[in-house]
């Protein structure tokens, strides 16, 4: 690895894990963190949990694990690119979605109406939450215990009152403050990967055509480079072949943006990013442009498909139902979660009591 810029996440700056443990021999803080991530039961568990479509359309759509692990792959270009914390950027997009529903964002939509009563469901919060708690894995702590900047980068979104209750990890949404660059990276290599596999699986699905797609600047643009090269290709090789050159113009021109807002900022620290007024990852001005294009394309043309909106309201009817089934009669639940439950209940329980004698 190259040396790293002075506003990178460095493992002697971390502000360490929630239960200290000595240093590791031959790996860094962050790739400690990469490697529990691999090897975590929530992390398997994402080869079951689809984006968009469900797995018994077909075995060629993506899923969360194989969205993580393409989020990860853009995420390292990027961090290496800007001499970044390559490792803890890989680390916080493997995590990102460990705690999200089946069933995309209606899964999600579902549970949150499920736990209205509950305060909501968030499906960041729920990441932190299983790698703060509900992996079991080691004898002196609950969860991965994972760094400070791992489990920052995993809470992308929370709620003020959320916040309220996450200690020094929150206090960056209550005072308005940015997360590490690694972070910030990480969120726009999650929104690259999902625009391009989404457009790659509503064609193969049959939801969107090319010809329609080439309403959109930046897919019709790179269209007539790829036709102007290859006049006789088409099919999957002549989509491949403009994503890829998306894909590529999205990622180089998020380093050189990024570089330049960094440069005119001076930032020198961790310290100084976090106090900046806005992100400093970014796309330049035109690019955000296309891409919000191509977002809004797909957000017309594949999510609110009548096909997606079928499977969407069946994903809902399911999670509903398994919500109140298992709310209504936790011994339906396998005995490793009805326990799992329990002991997390009784330790809110015990906070609560706590909190009110202080």
């Amino acid at each position: 690895m190259s040396a790293l810029a002075a506003y990178a996440a460095l493992d002697e700056h971390s502000r360490g894990r929630r239960f200290a443990e000595p240093k590791p021999a031959y790996r860094s803080e962050y790739q400690r963190d990469r490697d529990r991530i691999v090897h975590s039961t929530a992390f398997r568990r994402l080869v079951y949990k689809t984006q968009v479509f469900v797995n018994h359309e077909g075995d060629l759509y993506r899923t969360r694990l194989t969205h993580s692990l393409e989020v990860a792959q853009i995420a390292r270009t990027i961090a290496r690119a800007l001499q970044l914390n390559e490792v803890l950027s890989e680390a916080i997009c493997l995590a990102h979605d460990l705690g999200h529903t089946p069933f995309g964002h209606a899964g999600q939509d579902a549970l949150n109406e499920c736990m209205r009563d509950f305060g909501g469901f968030e499906h960041n919060l729920q990441s932190l939450r299983v790698v703060d708690e509900l992996e079991e894995h080691y004898a002196e702590f609950d969860g991965l215990n994972l760094s400070f900047e791992t489990r920052e980068g995993i809470l992308k979104h929370c709620s003020h009152n959320n916040a309220l209750q996450l200690g020094e990890l929150g206090l960056r949404f209550i005072h308005r403050q940015q997360p590490g660059l690694e972070a910030q990276l990480a969120n726009f290599a999650d929104e690259i990967a999902y625009n391009k596999h989404d457009v790659e699986d509503g064609i193969r699905a049959g939801l969107v055509t090319v010809e329609q797609l080439l309403q959109v600047p930046i897919f019709r643009d790179y269209h007539s480079a790829v036709q102007a090269k290859y006049p006789a290709l088409a099919g999957r090789r002549l989509v491949y072949e403009i994503l890829r050159r998306i894909i590529n113009h999205l990622v180089t021109d998020l380093i050189d943006a990024s570089a330049s807002r960094l440069g005119a900022a001076g930032v020198r620290s961790i310290a100084e990013v976090r106090s900046h007024p806005g992100p400093l990852i970014g796309f330049s001005d035109t690019t955000r442009e296309q891409n919000h294009a191509l977002k809004t394309f797909l957000r017309d043309h594949v999510y609110k498909h009548y096909k997606v909106r079928r499977m969407t309201a069946k994903a809902q009817r399911v999670i509903r139902e398994l919500f109140e089934a298992f709310f209504g009669d936790p011994a339906l639940m396998p005995d490793e979660h009805r326990a799992t439950g329990s002991r997390l209940e009784s330790a809110r329980r015990g906070a609560l009591a706590r909190w009110r004698i202080t």
